[in-house]
């Protein structure tokens, strides 16, 4: 009885010497304080994303047979995506592969991702423009004004822009009551065009607002020095403003690209045969065609692909060193 009268007294003595250990970490260690407001968040970040991954990841060296899944691992999935054959080509560009579809529709969903994000940027930086110079007075209005249309469904924009560009549809029937067409024009959908339109506008929103935020932190005393120096304001733009705006550039477009490659809703509502994506092909692979494992190593080559271009970008126009700058 004395003995463990002893041991639980000294267990008491001990756990305050912990606590007080523990907390003088935490006092002496920032970053640890850090990691632990985080830690949610990083929960949260490792269930739903890391999980799911390595989860892909395993599942992409597995067997789909018939309604079974056959575990021994196998790299069959990507070779069936690499093996060479007669193959076919896509805008001149041979693709030597026995089945060449996924490669070809990965080429062609980066080459509409690029187009869209291009003109998102150019449709984008104008605005952004505006509202971190010229906009003196309620600038939360603006942006919330900006934002509205983002207030509704993803898939109820796309629908949206499906009855726009339809046979039928706001363009066709505008055209046709003021007389400068005919017949209603077939080409506005189920194209390439209009799976880049509606893109365009689904992620608008989304480059603008990084592009306001470098804006908004330029120095104006730059500005006016350059202005104090003799330069005009097209030459203040492309030697201050510009470069200065650049981060932001850079941020909205990988923000657009990144998830553009990969979208498989808007292709599928007004692409048609020829507006097909990688994502479409991915999403008939764990739907209909009912093969998850090439599913997933056909996700898993596109994201290595799609990584492989986003570090190059960034390494070729010097983003740290921008960063490093304070640009």
């Amino acid at each position: 009885m004395v003995s463990a009268a002893g041991e639980l007294a000294v267990g008491r003595r001990a756990s305050p010497g912990v606590r007080d250990r523990l907390r003088g970490l935490l006092l002496r260690s920032e970053p640890l304080r850090g990691y632990l407001l985080l830690s949610p968040t990083l929960l949260v970040m490792i269930a739903m994303l890391i999980v799911p991954m390595a989860g892909m990841v395993a599942f992409s060296f597995f067997t789909q047979i018939y309604f079974d899944i056959d575990t021994t691992p196998t790299l069959n999935n990507y070779w069936t995506i690499v093996k060479p054959g007669a193959g076919a080509s896509y805008l001149g560009i041979p693709f030597p592969f026995e089945t060449p579809i996924y490669l070809i529709l990965l080429v062609k969903s980066i080459l509409m991702s690029l187009v869209a994000t291009t003109i998102i940027i150019l449709m984008a930086y104008p605005m952004a423009y505006f509202l971190a110079f010229r906009v003196t007075k309620h600038k939360i209005l603006w942006l919330i004004i900006i934002t509205i249309p983002f207030w509704t469904s993803y898939l109820l924009r796309v629908f949206a822009w499906k009855v726009i560009l339809g046979f039928n549809g706001v363009i066709n029937s505008g055209l046709i009551s003021i007389g400068a067409i005919e017949e209603p024009l077939g080409f506005l959908l189920y194209n390439p065009t209009s799976v880049v339109i509606t893109l365009t506008h689904a992620w608008l929103a989304f480059a603008i607002l990084p592009i306001y935020v470098s804006l908004e932190k330029i120095d104006r005393s730059l500005l006016e020095a350059a202005t104090d120096l003799g330069d005009n304001p097209v030459e203040r733009f492309l030697r201050i403003t510009l470069p200065l705006s650049l981060p932001g550039v850079i941020s909205s477009s990988l923000l657009v690209f990144i998830p553009t490659v990969g979208d498989y809703i808007t292709p599928a509502q007004v692409g048609g045969t020829s507006g097909i994506m990688i994502g479409s092909i991915i999403q008939s692979l764990f739907g209909k065609a009912n093969n998850w494992p090439l599913g997933a190593a056909v996700s898993i080559v596109m994201m290595l692909v799609v990584t492989a271009m986003v570090c190059a970008f960034l390494w070729s126009v010097g983003y740290d060193k921008m960063k490093a700058r304070g640009a």
